[in-house]
């Protein structure tokens, strides 16, 4: 592993106390349920849960106990949320936010806030909402929060597998893979939580294009050094993934490389090395014609001790690229991202913000930020977009 020195000695005590890292030594207690054997529980789980262990359909061995306990990394269940004046007062234009919109209201869920508690419990535009971000697999998912009629909200387990949050709902107590939103153990096992676009991009970009949107407030409760970020170092592309004990990551893109994808029949990943030179991907994903849109100005929240002073890494999001009937062909252009039919220039959150189409939007498809390994885990089948 090559690890920056700050980060391979500061990351197993800021894992400890603050993440969702794992000790990586503790073995299930019980086999699976497959197996044939006994089936008890992940190691030290009983008596902190209350989760039917006996229904799961992952193997035990996989989870890893980290430091923390069951909600160690506390949920936000009663966020605050202040206006684009006031949190620009302490958001820097490049800081990364997770945008969410529903019914008809745009949130941003800044990654210094949220880097410390992990999971959102909220209500936008009426609906439960969960916002939730992995650190250590550069995750940011929204969730909705009902499921068969049911509302849900979540907790942290203080476990992983493959590196990846593993919570809890706070209803049946079943265990779920953030990663993919699907149940692994517990009462609700095999169901899976439908998924709200959760794009991470630029404060300045949310500002711009969300002026009356809402911003989730550092006033939270808890007494977090918000601003700072607990893993420092830790995004290096020639590094390893903490402690990460699952499948050898497939291909020739590094474990740390940024990717962002789409979960469609045949999963696909776009790599940011490849994003970053093109600005625009024009592909398909099953029949359906897309494209993916790169922009500048996006710093890394988990690159140096202060998130503000992060790399930058840019944004990307996908979209359908048909709008009003016609299929659109996007590619730079003197710096700027066009679409081939009209000229019109586009930005990243899929606006037309210049030329014959302005004030047109494209929609979203449904789309994931991850660092590879993390996504090759659970997706191996991906295919991964080559230039």
């Amino acid at each position: 592993m090559r690890f920056r020195i700050g980060w391979l000695f500061v990351l197993p005590l800021v894992l400890l106390l603050f993440g969702c890292g794992s000790s990586g030594d503790e073995e299930a207690a019980g086999g699976s349920s497959d197996g044939g054997s006994t089936v008890e529980a992940p190691a030290g789980a009983e008596g902190e849960f209350e989760t039917d262990f006996s229904e799961h359909d992952v193997s035990y061995e996989e989870i890893s106990s980290g430091g923390p306990p069951k909600d160690g990394i506390p949920a936000i269940d009663e966020p605050e949320f202040v206006g684009v004046d006031e949190a620009g007062e302490w958001l820097a234009p490049e800081e990364p936010v997770i945008l969410v919109e529903s019914g008809g209201e745009a949130r941003a869920y800044p990654l210094q806030v949220i880097t410390w508690h992990e999971i959102v419990n909220d209500r936008i535009g009426g609906r439960p909402v969960t916002v939730t971000f992995c650190p250590l697999c550069n995750t940011a998912i929204a969730f909705e929060g009902e499921l068969d009629g049911r509302e849900l909200d979540f907790g942290t387990t203080g476990r992983l597998r493959f590196s990846n949050l593993i919570m809890y709902d706070r209803q049946t107590e079943s265990w779920w893979q953030q990663a993919t939103g699907e149940a692994i153990a517990g009462e609700l096992t095999g169901t899976e939580l439908e998924t709200i676009p959760a794009p991470i991009v630029s404060w300045e970009d949310f500002r711009s294009s969300h002026p009356e949107g809402k911003v989730l407030s550092r006033e939270t409760g808890y007494n977090k050094n918000y601003g700072e970020n607990p893993y420092a170092g830790y995004d290096d592309v020639d590094s390893s993934p903490f402690m990460y004990d699952g499948p050898r990551t497939p291909g020739e893109l590094p474990p740390m490389a940024r990717v962002i994808t789409v979960d469609a029949e045949e999963p696909v990943a776009y790599p940011y090395v490849i994003l970053k030179e093109a600005r625009a991907v024009n592909d398909s994903v099953g029949e359906e014609p897309v494209t993916v849109l790169w922009q500048r100005g996006t710093a890394s929240a988990l690159d140096k001790s202060e998130i503000d002073a992060g790399r930058d890494v840019g944004s990307a999001a996908v979209y359908y690229r048909e709008l009003d009937g016609d299929t659109l062909t996007f590619r730079s252009k003197n710096g700027d991202i066009v679409d081939e039919q009209t000229g019109s220039e586009w930005n990243v959150l899929g606006e037309a913000v210049a030329g014959e189409l302005r004030g047109e939007s494209l929609e979203q498809v449904q789309s994931i930020d991850h660092f590879w390994f993390s996504w090759a885990a659970f997706r191996p089948d991906t295919r991964v977009y080559e230039s």
